[in-house]
């Protein structure tokens, strides 16, 4: 698919709904594997402008006072050397990255993959960008996990992420690993990496996986998947810094009957999650009216 083509695929007008970008064929296999790679979803001056808007937000360091950036696999203390930085919600930082064909087209695509009998197609909505670096020589791995391990217990998700490489990807980079069909059943049981409740990211309990297929990507490809679907990321032992940015798109989630046990969520107690939480009620405390006296 050309960039051309995309860029006429996210065209719409007042009198007309934009068109498909993924085939049927498509569209089937990842519904079948539980996650789909397009060789190219956005054009070189999309990537360019996206690259360099969220490198000028980790340099700047955007989000760290409110919890937004942090350490993915590190203890994420104060003036340590992030091994995997990620920054939440970068579009709330950088506008123009709302703005991006990615986003255009990627909104089309989640629509696509989304769709189901008795689904208001309105129903389909932005679920949210985040942003994850691999720095060069020691960027870290990203372990097994499933992106539901996260997500609030008391609901079954129908969710997608759609993970945009802003570089040309290897395996030696970094480019993210799939294991077919196994975003059917349950969420598998999780811990923080290393075991460490500091640690805001997690990975499979048993993380022997051996059926993982490597996606290597050049740069403005991309890899959709299901948010059940078990993923990886090697370290980066290259010279050239890993860019990610991964967007996402959800139909509604599905209140559940019970909690999901979550013990990996439950134990958790992040540097993270302090200072959000100390940022909210800051926010909190100024927005509440003057006590009577």
């Amino acid at each position: 698919m050309t960039s051309a083509t995309l860029a006429a695929a996210a065209a719409t007008t007042s009198s007309c709904a934009p068109a498909d970008i993924l085939s049927a064929r498509q569209v089937a296999d990842f519904h079948r594997d539980g996650y789909l790679v397009l060789e190219r979803i956005t054009s070189d001056a999309d990537v360019a402008l996206i690259r360099a808007s969220l490198a000028g937000l980790f340099a700047a360091r955007r989000g760290r006072e409110t919890g937004d950036q942090f350490d993915l696999a590190g203890s994420d203390e104060e003036g340590a050397t992030a091994g995997l930085p990620q920054i939440l919600g970068p579009s709330r930082f950088a506008p123009e990255l709302g703005r991006s064909t990615y986003r255009a087209n990627g909104e089309i695509i989640g629509r696509q993959l989304l769709a189901r009998p008795g689904l208001d197609p309105g129903q389909i909505r932005w679920g949210g960008d985040h942003t994850i670096l691999k720095p060069a020589r020691y960027g870290k791995a990203t372990p097994w996990h499933q992106d539901e391990a996260y997500w609030d217990p008391w609901y079954d998700h129908s969710s997608i992420s759609i993970w945009l490489a802003l570089q040309d990807t290897s395996i030696e980079m970094g480019c993210m690993w799939f294991v077919p069909g196994s975003h059917v059943g349950e969420i598998r049981p999780h811990r923080p990496i290393n075991d460490d409740p500091r640690i805001h990211g997690l990975e499979l309990v048993d993380g022997s996986i051996t059926n993982g297929v490597p996606c290597p990507l050049r740069a403005g490809g991309a890899v959709i998947h299901q948010a059940r679907t078990l993923h990886y990321a090697a370290a980066n032992t290259t010279a050239v810094d890993r860019h990610a940015y991964i967007i996402g798109y959800g139909a509604p989630a599905v209140k559940r009957t019970t909690r999901r046990d979550v013990p990996w969520q439950d134990r958790q107690r992040t540097p993270r999650s302090a200072r959000a939480e100390a940022a909210a009620k800051a926010v909190a405390s100024v927005a509440a009216p003057p006590t009577a006296t």
